[in-house]
């Protein structure tokens, strides 16, 4: 990673960080390195986790497990519930085809009354990225993978019942957008 993809990556993570109550229980889908965790120190809460295909081993960032592999398939069936899954730039990578079993990965490792943060860029930035990479600048950080995304799938992608858009902004001079969803409680049971 350049200088420039580290700069925007530390923003989307000060974006996200007051969010994310102290001790909780992390699950970061598309983790890379885990810059998260290291940026979170020691608020982030044990038992954390992140998952990223292009991790080549298993390693630890401030004492949170990355596990290399495909979301949701790389999480342990035995994980138990987050009280976070974060998705930093990460959701425009994943093929529609996928959608289906990220949103149901999503309802299955979030704990009801929890929260799911997302930044998502939109799609005016594939090109800024574009000539950023040719200028080499930036890395670019699979931009190939875009798929074409564009911002407002996001809410077809959680849609209610099971998730509940608490808060949708944007940041990065109108390019980048945050949403914050909560879990909706199990049928029957309070959060």
């Amino acid at each position: 990673m350049r200088f420039t993809d580290r700069f925007l990556q530390r923003w989307r993570i000060r974006r996200v960080r007051p969010l994310i109550p102290p001790g909780a229980r992390i699950l970061d889908i598309g983790s890379a390195d885990g810059a998260l965790f290291a940026a979170l120190g020691p608020a982030v809460g044990a038992g954390s986790l992140g998952v990223d295909p292009t991790l080549a081993q298993p390693t630890v960032v401030n004492g949170c497990s990355l596990r290399p592999g495909f979301f949701p398939q790389a999480v342990p069936v035995d994980a138990g519930l987050f009280d976070v899954v974060t998705l930093l730039a990460v959701l425009e990578h994943f093929p529609p085809a996928s959608y289906a079993a990220l949103r149901q990965g999503c309802e299955r490792f979030l704990r009801p009354g929890g929260k799911l943060l997302i930044t998502v860029p939109s799609p005016q930035v594939d090109y800024i990225l574009a000539g950023l990479k040719l200028l080499r600048l930036v890395d670019g950080m699979a931009l190939e993978e875009h798929h074409g995304f564009l911002v407002d799938q996001t809410l077809a992608i959680f849609p209610p019942p099971a998730f509940r858009l608490a808060r949708r902004s944007t940041f990065q001079l109108g390019l980048n957008h945050l949403f914050v969803f909560e879990r909706a409680p199990l049928p029957g049971r309070q959060p």
